[in-house]
């Protein structure tokens, strides 16, 4: 389970413009005064582009993912909006292994729709502290023009990203009810909002990716 750093930067413009303004801002004042924030699967660091603006500089950003490249582009990230970053090279599946102690908000963007239940059950239990989770496919799919294939491709989409991405059965469209769900049973106040990709022309290269990714996995 990994994204290439160009298909994360060609995506970010259409993430930052989805995430609802009104839930970064909560998630910000819901890391309190001194924010140690763990960020999980954190990619080149869209998390914290998307927060940087919300928070004081002397956030303390505990960087998670998999891949040492994009640990270092994360990091760097942090550093040139004047916070501080540690990375942390760690197994998702391996919950013992995420630095949690002393973090205020734990954050995780694109990541929810492809873990699987058990993984997320077991992540709620022993969360302490806010999460903030953002851009958790849904399975709507909406084109324009539409073509008489476009219902029969995100059914097919949808069953592959229900599949094992590594660490079990995705929650894949399921992630953001069954998220809510599972955090409200664990004792959280859960607020939910809606993040829709809008794709227009001036996003071509982005949208010409996307129906390549979505054709070979359907």
């Amino acid at each position: 389970m990994g994204f290439s750093a160009d298909w994360l930067a060609l995506r970010e413009p259409a993430d930052h413009a989805a995430r609802d303004a009104g839930l970064l801002r909560q998630a910000a004042v819901a890391a309190g005064p001194a924010p140690v924030i763990l960020d999980l699967g954190c990619g080149t660091g869209s998390t914290v582009r998307a927060l940087a603006p919300h928070l004081p500089r002397s956030t303390l950003w505990r960087l998670v993912d998999n891949d040492p490249d994009l640990l270092d582009r994360a990091a760097k990230a942090a550093r040139d909006g004047g916070a501080r970053a540690e990375t942390h090279a760690c197994n998702l599946a391996d919950l013992d292994s995420l630095p949690l102690e002393g973090v205020t908000l734990v954050t995780a963007s694109a990541l929810l729709d492809l873990m699987p239940e058990a993984w997320l059950r077991a992540f709620a239990a022993r969360l302490g502290v806010p999460f903030y989770a953002a851009l958790s496919y849904d399975g709507r799919m909406e084109w324009q023009p539409e073509e008489a294939r476009d219902a029969p491709v995100t059914e097919a989409f949808n069953r592959h990203q229900r599949g094992d991405k590594g660490i079990g059965p995705a929650l894949g469209p399921d992630a953001a009810p069954t998220a809510a769900a599972v955090f409200a049973e664990a004792g959280f106040d859960v607020i939910r909002a809606r993040s829709d990709w809008q794709l227009g022309p001036e996003q071509a290269p982005l949208q010409a990716e996307l129906v390549r990714g979505i054709a070979a996995a359907a």
